[in-house]
């Protein structure tokens, strides 16, 4: 893509900073991870603007501001464990990461699985992404320090919060009532706080 690192530059400024994102280290991760390689080819040119994107199987890559927002609320500092449920093409993966954490990527389809690897290979970042329904997370790896979830589920799931460290912290978008959702920041202590209304597709269950 021409120029995608002034097209990202002019995401960050117009989209997210404007939108009160502060946490520097996602600012850089949101500039630097070439977002159009996380996108279908026919989606190219639409891939730095602050909206949603089709990646198939019914699936989307979340805008920028979500994906900024979330990884914000979420707090990881390098190193950190971060199990993401709904790893789809790759990009908060690559997000995550870009600042230095050690991530596992939950998916359920098995050619966004293998295009999800490809894309991060393609941007020279490293997740562990696999196979596998998000429903019961990963308690092979786990404790994790951090859980994001990027698909819309009506409650938190007892094996997410079970599989979190001490100190852990979960982020997901939560459905709170017909066609509204919000992100909710879940801590193992059992503290929670509502942040912004998104909207997300629903997380499902079984392997294809």
């Amino acid at each position: 893509m021409y120029d995608w690192e002034r097209l990202a530059e002019l995401m960050v400024d117009m989209q997210i900073m404007s939108r009160d994102v502060k946490n520097q280290a996602v600012l850089s991760a949101m500039r630097k991870v070439p977002r159009h390689i996380f996108v279908p080819e026919s989606c190219m040119s639409d891939a730095y603007i602050d909206r949603p994107l089709p990646i198939g199987d019914l699936q989307t890559i979340s805008q920028p501001f979500i994906v900024a927002r979330m990884t914000e609320l979420l707090s990881v500092e390098s190193g950190m464990k971060v199990l993401e449920i709904g790893a789809g093409s790759g990009y908060q993966a690559a997000i995550l990461s870009y600042l230095g954490a050690v991530v596992w990527g939950l998916e359920r389809v098995n050619e966004l699985v293998i295009r999800a690897r490809d894309n991060l290979s393609a941007a020279g970042l490293k997740a562990n992404i696999i196979l596998k329904d998000g429903i019961d997370g990963y308690p092979e790896e786990s404790p994790y320090d951090r859980i994001i979830v990027t698909a819309a589920v009506e409650e938190i799931k007892q094996a997410w919060i079970d599989q979190l460290s001490d100190d852990g912290i979960l982020v997901a978008p939560v459905k709170v009532s017909e066609q509204v959702q919000r992100l909710l920041v879940l801590k193992s202590n059992g503290e929670d706080k509502w942040f912004e209304y998104c909207r997300f597709v629903p997380l499902m269950s079984g392997v294809q």
